[in-house]
């Protein structure tokens, strides 16, 4: 049986999206069947980050009305054979489905993925808890900013009243050079606020930012990669595994590098 993760976030704007398509990469890498649906009905843009867009026929509304069957839907990752997008509707009344809905379908293609990642979408609205209420683990993504971090914490408020089996934290977008100069909050002060320490984070990684605008997932030779690389195997193995951002920004050329790119 495939495990359900939700992947949600306080707000928008902290890359939910981008890990949810890098996540599902990571672990189809690791020979692990991943089928990724996009919840955010109307808003959805995972589409366009896994780079699909222009091959859509079906999406997950056709499946739940009974337009086409379950694997009619399913669009297979060029890059990544065993990666498959269920995409969303662009425009359709989300109040037509509801978790059941959803559930129903983790349902099916529980009997043929090891995981399903489900993209909620930001805020804590009716989206947030169809989406909850389809899967059986959570990671909430956040950023190393108050307000962020303050949504998050939310989040985690409520996630405590399912009975969710694990609940996780992923911190993404984060300047290992900001850090060290005491200019963004650090990973111990994201733990201390959350009471939780983070599942991995993610560096704030121009490349990788650059392919999910574009269409695709973080080049393989990226700090990002590296990083999803850990988180998945953290997610599936149990892991402890810590990526640094910090440390190429430490020593005497990590400062030069620090204050270089404080000037650009």
């Amino acid at each position: 049986m495939a495990r359900r993760i939700v992947i949600t976030s306080g707000k928008g704007g902290v890359g939910k999206t981008t890990v949810t398509a890098n996540l599902g990469a990571a672990l189809a890498a690791m020979d692990l069947k991943v089928v990724l649906l996009d919840l955010d009905l109307g808003l959805n843009n995972l589409d366009v980050v896994t780079g699909i867009d222009n091959r859509i026929v079906y999406d997950i509304i056709d499946v739940i009305e009974g337009r086409c069957r379950l694997k009619q839907a399913l669009v297979q990752d060029t890059r990544y054979p065993r990666l498959h997008i269920m995409p969303s509707a662009h425009s359709y009344d989300r109040s037509h489905i509801n978790g059941q809905n959803v559930r129903a379908v983790c349902d099916r293609l529980s009997e043929s993925f090891d995981y399903i990642l489900l993209d909620c979408p930001a805020g804590i609205d009716v989206g947030f808890h169809r989406s909850v209420a389809a899967a059986g683990e959570a990671l909430v993504v956040t950023t190393p900013h108050l307000s962020a971090i303050r949504d998050a914490d939310k989040v985690l408020s409520i996630l405590r009243g399912y009975a969710l089996q694990s609940v996780e934290v992923i911190v993404n977008r984060a300047r290992g050079d900001l850090m060290l100069n005491y200019e963004s909050l650090d990973v111990e002060d994201i733990a201390n606020l959350l009471k939780i320490f983070p599942l991995a984070v993610i560096p704030d990684d121009d490349g990788a930012a650059a392919m999910s605008a574009f269409g695709g997932t973080a080049d393989r030779d990226s700090e990002a990669y590296a990083a999803f690389r850990i988180l998945a195997q953290n997610l599936h193995h149990g892991t402890k595994l810590f990526y640094d951002c910090t440390e190429r920004y430490r020593g005497f050329l990590g400062r030069l590098k620090r204050n270089l790119r404080k000037r650009v």
